[in-house]
């Protein structure tokens, strides 16, 4: 898992480094800096295209002059400019200045620039260091670059952008994409910072992995390699019951199709035997849409109102589609009072549950609860940024012993113990109805393999988000729906 430090935790890896590697800070200034060249010149391979580069009087200013050294050593027409908002320049960014063939000095009496045209803007003004919204002649030049309608790299971090609490008011650079040293910042997975984050990439610059090893962390960015790693192996002479019996509790009356999606991925997530309870009138539907499974039939015609607690089953589901009726509600809550191993619960068995919120008491631990954000402030109540909605993320986690899926861009995993997951894969194309009646299914499917609650909620989610690109290349991101999530599945599986 890649850890996502708070900077003052990153800062302290920079020094162990240093002492311990060793190496000089100039020495670990060129390596990150020649790394976030390499990652621009295989972007942009043409030396015909030019580069404005804006550096601050910091470090992060000394990182923007390597890498204007090195792009102009390597034929790019380069312009470099440095903000002199203080008087006091760091000394590696002095002794990089000096390398520098010709840089110009922006300064409050004088800050006029003119970009090359049709160039490409490296903002390496702040980085990761600020803690107060930028004011005066530099947020000019901030709000300029942002008009420029250029393709902006930052170094580090969108200059103005605060990396690990709720960002100042004040100018802030809308980077097309970031280049972040060692570790994502936490300020990347925050909603409210899309229009300053729209891509980033993670450099490795070889900081002491024992340092990395060690330092603590509470935010971890889940990378294709690690769910993967969680794969479980089949064995060639298993039968379909070592694969697990699911039980899917979905469907109501004009909701039917809710239970069907949640069952076929399912049945594609690899569950060996696949039981969905729905009410009276989805029986044809069920059985007519996905042959695969077998279908347990509910006494009422609409609506789900009879628990069966007489077939033994390695996992449940319960929510997709099956509405709030009051029957329902006494349903959900006898269910509850009869389960004691963890399950997968979406949708209206969330809003159940935040109407009847005692009942969280009575879950076994180790529960996984699926909601979009509408369905988590229904749950937890609201909150006033980002960063406020992570921590009562965590706090609902914890106090309730429960693993919650927050669903949306950079999916968050909170566990138990107050550990939090960021997902990458999928995409906004996945913002479509029946999307999350997927997800209920797999992860549904997975807990029934035996995978433990954490396993399942994170490699249920990578799964879903992956099967969700391969999707967005097939049919694109506007006209993919539910149902060509479910159908890539397979491929996702395959890429893994």
């Amino acid at each position: 898992m890649i850890k996502v430090l708070p900077v003052k935790t990153v800062r302290l890896a920079d020094q162990y480094t240093i002492k311990n590697e060793p190496i000089s800070s100039l020495a670990l200034m060129e390596r990150a800096s020649l790394k976030a060249f390499e990652w621009i010149t295989a972007r942009f391979p043409d030396t015909e295209k030019p580069f404005d580069i804006f550096c601050g009087t910091g470090n992060n200013g000394g990182d923007g002059m390597v890498i204007s050294r090195l792009l102009d050593e390597a034929g790019y027409a380069v312009n470099t400019y440095l903000i002199e908002f203080s008087d006091h320049y760091s000394d590696d960014l002095a002794h990089n200045l000096g390398k520098c063939k010709e840089v110009k000095l922006l300064k409050e009496e004088e800050f006029d620039f003119t970009l090359q045209e049709e160039s490409v803007i490296i903002d390496a003004i702040f980085g990761s260091g600020l803690s107060r919204a930028v004011e005066g002649f530099t947020g000019q030049i901030i709000e300029r670059l942002n008009e420029s309608k250029r393709r902006i790299i930052s170094v580090d971090m969108p200059s103005g952008l605060f990396a690990d609490i709720p960002s100042a008011r004040g100018p802030i650079v809308k980077t097309a994409h970031c280049l972040s040293f060692q570790f994502p910042k936490l300020a990347f997975f925050m909603p409210q910072n899309q229009e300053y984050v729209s891509n980033f990439s993670i450099l490795d610059i070889k900081l002491h992995a024992e340092f990395i090893k060690s330092a603590e962390c509470a935010h971890f960015f889940l990378s294709a390699q690690d769910a993967a790693s969680m794969v479980k192996k089949r064995e060639a002479f298993a039968h379909k019951g070592d694969h697990g019996r699911a039980f899917l509790i979905a469907g109501s009356k004009g909701k039917m199709g809710a239970a069907v999606l949640a069952s076929r991925a399912c049945m594609r997530a690899g569950v060996g035997l696949l039981t969905t309870q729905v009410p009276a009138c989805g029986y044809e539907i069920m059985q007519t849409a996905i042959a695969e499974a077998m279908v347990e039939v509910d006494l009422g015609e609409a609506h789900l109102s009879e628990v069966k607690p007489k077939v033994r089953f390695d996992a449940i589901g319960v929510g997709p589609g099956i509405g709030t009726h009051e029957e329902t509600q006494q349903f959900l809550k006898q269910l509850i009072q009869l389960n004691n191993s963890p399950m997968l619960i979406d949708a209206d068995a969330l809003n159940m549950l935040s109407e009847n919120k005692t009942w969280l008491s009575f879950l076994p631990r180790g529960c996984i609860f699926t909601p979009h954000p509408g369905e988590f402030k229904r749950l937890a109540g609201d909150w006033s940024d980002d960063f406020e909605r992570l921590e009562l993320l965590r706090d609902f986690a914890v106090k309730h012993g429960q693993f919650v899926v927050l669903k949306g861009r950079f999916t968050s995993i909170a566990c138990p113990d107050g550990r939090i997951y960021f997902n990458p894969s999928g995409n906004e194309g996945m913002a479509t109805a029946g999307s999350g009646d997927v997800l209920s299914g797999i992860i549904t499917g997975l807990l029934a393999q035996g995978y433990a609650s954490e396993q399942a909620a994170l490699l249920g989610v990578y799964l879903h988000g992956l099967a969700g690109d391969i999707a967005a290349e097939r049919y694109g991101k506007r006209a993919m729906i539910a149902g060509d999530i479910v159908d890539c599945i397979p491929e996702a599986y395959q890429r893994m």
